[in-house]
């Protein structure tokens, strides 16, 4: 092939390609096209939920008794004797120290342990003695 031939042939390709180019600016782009679809096309109705007038009494009732419930414990916890309460705590205030004293009576002092691993520890022995050091 010689260059004129080259040149020819990626003029052509040069050609091909503006025609193309033209076709796609001309007509809207093809990503564009399918959003318009998209766009054009009508939103689907959500269909709401009817009750009847029977029923939204029936669940309104309901509602009305569940929140009567809930509100019961709270008000008696809040009517119970204040005596009852200070009675538990010293109960357990007492458990905790008798509880304490126990575990001191099992376990010796931080002095007591101490003392106890001085008196376990075997004395160190000493080194035989040797002529060669002796002299």
């Amino acid at each position: 092939m010689d260059a004129k031939s080259i040149i020819a042939a990626l003029d052509a390709e040069i050609e091909a390609l503006r025609e193309a180019r033209a076709i796609l600016l001309n007509s809207d782009n093809v990503g564009s096209t399918a959003a318009k679809k998209a766009a054009a096309a009508k939103p689907r109705k959500i269909a709401k939920r009817v009750l009847s007038p029977e029923a939204r009494k029936r669940i309104a009732d309901a509602q009305r008794k569940r929140w009567a419930a809930a509100r019961k414990p709270k008000q008696s916890a809040a009517a119970a004797p204040v005596k009852a309460t200070k009675k538990a705590v010293s109960k357990k205030k007492s458990a905790q120290r008798s509880a304490k004293k126990a575990v001191a009576k099992r376990t010796p002092s931080a002095a007591g342990k101490r003392a106890a691993v001085k008196k376990a520890a075997p004395p160190k022995p000493e080194a035989p003695k040797t002529e060669a050091a002796a002299s």
